[in-house]
């Protein structure tokens, strides 16, 4: 979770009719409203998002469990995506020559 409190620190936060909420503390040995909480914001494994409308009604059911996710706007979401894309993206080839610098030379 100290990952996403630095991410957020980045990127400024803005009004967004859309939420991004993730599931990031497991489910066992939560209370029971807690967990109905989750299984109505359709979040069941640790690490899912889900998107939802930015409504009084989300907003309230996030606040019940806030100890449990974590809330990015549509913005921060797609910013931590394309860090993660940009990460896992293929790098080009390192190309070694074992060769001295004079054989090089010298070989037409």
């Amino acid at each position: 979770m100290n990952a996403f409190k630095a991410f957020k620190t980045n990127v400024p936060i803005a009004w967004s009719p859309n939420l991004y909420i993730t599931l990031v503390r497991g489910i066992p040995g939560t209370r029971r409203l807690h967990r109905r909480t989750l299984e109505a914001l359709r979040l069941r494994k640790c690490n899912r998002t889900v998107m939802r409308w930015n409504t009084p009604t989300v907003r309230g059911m996030i606040q019940q469990v806030k100890r449990l996710v974590v809330v990015e706007t549509e913005e921060m979401y797609k910013a931590r995506k394309q860090k993660d894309a940009d990460h896992r993206a293929p790098r080009p080839p390192l190309i070694i020559n074992h060769l001295p610098a004079s054989a090089n030379a010298s070989s037409p």
